[in-house]
């Protein structure tokens, strides 16, 4: 009997412990979920949780009406000035005043906002936007209505990096028979620039706008050396270029004030008025993959006839010192401004483009061939080995421009 009445009590005390064990566990299960509770009610309220020793928060959510140009945000509450009076007061009050209070806070964060000082530190409370634009492009005084057109650009010469930059900035007055084409800008360092910059227009119309900015490297000593020019094309939608104008800007004395805006008129591309010797019309094009180079002689104007035996077009090509091959066109009897649209064509890999050029000749033909023919002028076409100026221009641009025909008129020059 003893035994058992042991037995009896170790197992009541067993079960009282285990009892009061699961009463524990369920009691910090409760505990544990009840905060967790709190935490989320906290985190999903409305309006949130104020320190005591700072001022109430404004959140973007009230809603309250922000200056024209400002843009309202939240206030971290420790960013916020310190007002004990108004916490107070609100302490103080009961629950239906909170609102009327809240405007109040909000007033006195919106009347320091964006002070800066030493002894009292506002933080920023919005973003004024106009100290951050940049000068519309519709404020550059244009020039007034029926005056030639007009290009509004700036250069700046970085001496630091030895850099010339151009802002192209717009076009104005273009001619009515341009306004539905798009507008390309084409800009060259002369007189030995090989490679053009070109900037598109970003619209149609009288007055087109770039905004674009195009860099060239050029040394502090040379800069007296080198003319910007910089020619309008109008491009139709089949991709045929017309001459709007061009702009020559010397850098020899232009450079006094960097970045300025300057109104520069358009002069005309092309130059009515023949050299001494005359002008000749050619045509080029290259095709990389046929590795071949088409030209046309069009035509002349200008010339010096000598004789009435007429004029024919002899062209060379020659790569090196070495004249590889040499074509004539027939014989146009004595008119000044003959019309030949004599076209041909020569073989020439890409490799040789540096260092091969054309050589075209004016000629009186002379039946007796033991006698040279009467020259009357003389014109190389060719990359910087060979030519310069237009020159030069006219055979980059075939190279630019594979398989399009670049049409351009050239004044004869004397043989050597």
């Amino acid at each position: 009997c003893a035994d058992q009445a042991l037995l009896l009590a170790v197992c009541l005390s067993v079960g009282l412990l285990l009892l009061v064990l699961l009463l524990i566990l369920t009691m910090c299960c409760l505990r544990r979920k009840k905060n967790k509770q709190g935490q989320y009610q906290e985190l999903i309220s409305a309006v949130p949780s104020v320190p005591a020793h700072s001022a109430p928060v404004i959140p973007v959510s009230q809603g309250f009406c922000a200056r024209h140009g400002e843009i309202p945000f939240s206030l971290p509450p420790r960013c916020v000035p310190q007002n004990t009076a108004v916490l107070r007061d609100a302490e103080s009050q009961e629950k239906e005043k909170e609102g009327a209070l809240k405007v109040d806070a909000q007033r006195d964060i919106l009347a320091h906002r964006g002070s800066l000082s030493v002894g009292s530190w506002y933080p920023v409370g919005s973003v004024l936007t106009g100290l951050y634009s940049m000068t519309p492009l519709s404020e550059v005084v244009a020039p007034p209505l029926g005056m030639a057109t007009r290009l509004c650009f700036s250069v700046e010469y970085r001496h630091s990096s030895e850099q010339l930059v151009v802002s192209l900035l717009r076009l104005s007055n273009l001619l009515p028979r341009f306004h539905s084409n798009m507008t390309l800008v084409e800009l060259r360092l002369l007189p030995d620039d090989r490679r053009p910059r070109q900037a598109k227009a970003r619209g149609t119309g009288p007055d087109p706008e770039f905004n674009d900015c195009l860099i060239f490297q050029i040394t502090n000593l040379s800069i007296p050396y080198f003319k910007l020019r910089l020619r309008m094309m109008s491009v139709e939608k089949d991709g045929k270029r017309h001459a709007v104008g061009r702009v020559l800007f010397p850098l020899e004395g232009e450079l006094g004030q960097a970045g300025r805006v300057l109104w520069r008129d358009l002069d005309p591309e092309e130059e009515t008025q023949c050299s001494e010797l005359g002008d000749v019309q050619i045509s080029l094009s290259y095709s990389s993959s046929l590795q071949r180079l088409s030209l046309v002689v069009l035509g002349a104007r200008g010339l010096q006839l000598l004789t009435d035996a007429g004029v024919c077009v002899q062209v060379s090509l020659q790569i090196h010192t070495q004249m590889v091959k040499t074509k004539r066109s027939c014989v146009v009897k004595g008119e000044q401004d003959p019309i030949f649209n004599y076209r041909m064509t020569f073989k020439l890999r890409p490799q040789h483009l540096d260092d091969a050029c054309l050589r075209f000749e004016l000629q009186h033909p002379n039946d007796n061939r033991s006698e040279p023919p009467a020259l009357l002028g003389v014109l190389v076409l060719g990359p910087f080995m060979y030519a310069r100026g237009l020159q030069l221009q006219h055979w980059m641009d075939m190279i630019n421009k594979a398989q399009e025909p670049v049409r351009m008129w050239h004044r004869l020059g004397r043989a050597i």
